[in-house]
């Protein structure tokens, strides 16, 4: 590897920074990269940035070899160009290591930041952020799934603008600059641009949640904010509207499940059943609260958060865009994703356990 301790370091130390800000970063989403010569050091998938500075959650991979890849339209272009790391464990490259590669900046700051997802799930939300980043180079990129095909979108946009700002509909944003400073303070300026007070929502009804779980493979979901998806009705109607993002899809399920009047916490989980006959991960009691499986994981707790904290954020009466259902199936059913969320559980029971 040719990057520097000092460069690497001040990395360390901004992605465990982004990581631990609930309004930025969730669980094992997001990630970031540094670009020195021909290595580029990128988050690896399923890891945490808040422990950036604890262990080492980055993988080298040869820049070159990635983009020549990616030109020749090859199904793996980072797998095959990963150089020897600093961790014994068998980290993998991010499912946004091609994003990372194709931006020209030497750091990348992608985000799930959760001001600019309220408004890249909007359907007038190109038009609204246009007004909010005038000034700055800055490209939208219509909802396509993560990966390499997320990076194609975004190297059309590099080659017609240069962007140094990137929002994704239905996904997040990033960031590029020259160093680690310069990227956090765009970040930072972009946020400014973009930030959205919260609608206050009723507090949930915690006793009366834990009376209804009982017998049930649900609880209470530990965040207070959280209980604001069941308890604000705007929150509720657009949260059973569909799946607005990737992070929902693959750690909560598809959309969300409001009990029915009159309905039991059992009956809706018998309803709302998975394919392979498993209870839904979250359920909502309207007018109360969020119940969640049992066996939930801190990351998916955090994407119970994420969820509360953009609905409070997206207007009663906005026109929201939700993942198709043919968008779903190919996010389900995509390796890379299964293995950052069984990764990603991992690593967030072992913080929990360490903590």
């Amino acid at each position: 590897m040719t990057t520097t301790d000092a460069a690497v370091t001040a990395l360390r130390r901004l992605s465990a920074r982004l990581g631990r800000d609930r309004l930025l970063t969730q669980g094992a989403g997001g990630n970031t990269s540094l670009k020195q010569g021909d290595v580029l050091l990128v988050k690896a998938s399923g890891t945490w940035l808040a422990r950036a500075e604890e262990e080492p959650i980055f993988v080298p991979v040869r820049l070159s070899g990635v983009r020549a890849r990616i030109g020749a339209g090859e199904a793996d272009p980072v797998g095959p160009e990963r150089l020897p790391g600093d961790s014994d464990r068998p980290l993998r490259p991010s499912i946004e290591t091609t994003l990372h590669a194709i931006l020209p900046h030497p750091v990348v700051l992608h985000v799930h930041s959760v001001n600019a997802i309220a408004w890249a799930v909007r359907a007038d939300g190109e038009a609204e952020v246009a007004k909010r980043l005038e000034g700055l180079r800055w490209a939208w990129i219509p909802y396509v799934r993560p990966g390499l095909p997320l990076a194609e979108a975004v190297a059309q946009a590099v080659a017609r603008a240069a962007p140094d700002v990137v929002l994704m509909a239905n996904h997040g944003l990033v960031v590029g600059g020259a160093d680690c400073d310069a990227a956090e303070a765009l970040l930072t300026e972009v946020e400014r641009r973009l930030g959205v007070s919260p609608r206050a929502a009723p507090p949930g009804d915690l006793a009366g949640l834990a009376e209804r779980a009982k017998g049930t493979p649900f609880r209470p979901c530990g965040d207070p904010e959280a209980h604001g998806i069941a308890t604000d009705p705007a929150s509720l109607a657009h949260a059973t509207g569909g799946t607005l993002y990737p992070d929902h899809l693959i750690f909560l399920g598809s959309g969300a499940v409001a009990l029915r009047p009159g309905e039991s916490v059992a009956a809706a989980a018998r309803r709302a059943a998975t394919g392979d006959g498993q209870p839904p991960v979250m359920l909502l009691v309207p007018g109360t609260g969020v119940l969640v499986r049992e066996d939930l994981s801190a990351g998916g707790e955090a994407m119970v958060s994420c969820l509360a904290d953009v609905l409070r954020r997206v207007p009663p009466d906005a026109p929201l865009v939700y993942l198709s259902p043919a968008q779903e199936a190919e996010l389900l059913g995509w390796d890379a994703e299964k293995y950052r969320r069984s990764l990603g559980d991992s690593v967030a029971n072992r913080n929990e356990t360490e903590r």
